[in-house]
């Protein structure tokens, strides 16, 4: 039973995204949703690579049974998706810093892989890319309520966008800890990393629970 639960877990970054994309296929979204549209089956498609590559990874040559790179490639268009999200949403709240955020972190990436880390890592994934990441998305759901609560004008608080943001909030905000610390756990108490990344999974299902409320309230 433990071993099929483990299993339900493993897999969880691809069935929790079907959730979401079983909204896309029965209903159209607005097009200030769009970027979450392309983060959910793009995310579909490279979780199912990392997978698939380390499940299968005795049967592929040493040189491709690694995924870290996919998960560095999830963090990047993850990132830049939602921050497109953000900035097209109605919300002139510190409108033109949520615009720069990406040319930075754009510029933080192209530094970082030139000169720190290397992209391709076979041992490891970035924990600095998922850490910045993880801030910086923290910093618009942030800026997100801060307007919500600051705003005069009477809205139904509980509409697609809020669930999306809640969502991800609560996904940044979980693994923010887990993804700066990742490699030094791997180093010294890889058990205990390895099992640390379900957490990071169950908080994932969660994400993807929110995003499908979203997109189905989407006419709200």
């Amino acid at each position: 039973m433990l071993k099929i639960f483990q299993m339900i877990i493993d897999w969880s970054e691809v069935w929790s995204l079907v959730i979401p994309a079983t909204i896309l296929l029965t209903k159209k979204q607005p097009a200030m949703l769009k970027p979450v549209v392309f983060y959910v089956w793009i995310a579909l498609f490279i979780n199912l690579a990392i997978d698939l590559t380390w499940k299968f990874r005795i049967l592929l040559p040493e040189a491709q049974n690694s995924n870290n790179y996919l998960y560095n490639l999830h963090s990047i268009i993850r990132f830049l998706l939602f921050s497109l999200f953000f900035v097209r949403l109605n919300q002139p709240f510190l409108v033109n810093i949520k615009k720069i955020i990406p040319v930075f972190f754009l510029l933080f990436v192209a530094v970082n892989f030139c000169f720190f880390e290397n992209f391709f890592d076979y041992w490891k994934l970035s924990s600095r890319l998922l850490s910045v990441e993880a801030i910086l998305l923290l910093f618009y759901c942030l800026q997100y309520y801060l307007f919500k609560i600051n705003d005069n004008v009477e809205l139904h608080i509980f509409n697609a966008d809020f669930w999306i943001v809640t969502g991800l909030g609560i996904y940044v905000t979980f693994n923010f800890f887990i993804f700066l610390l990742y490699n030094e756990l791997t180093a010294r108490l890889q058990y205990f990393a390895v099992s640390l990344w379900s957490f990071h999974n169950i908080s994932f299902v969660i994400f993807n629970v929110f995003i499908a409320k979203g997109l189905y309230d989407s006419d709200k």
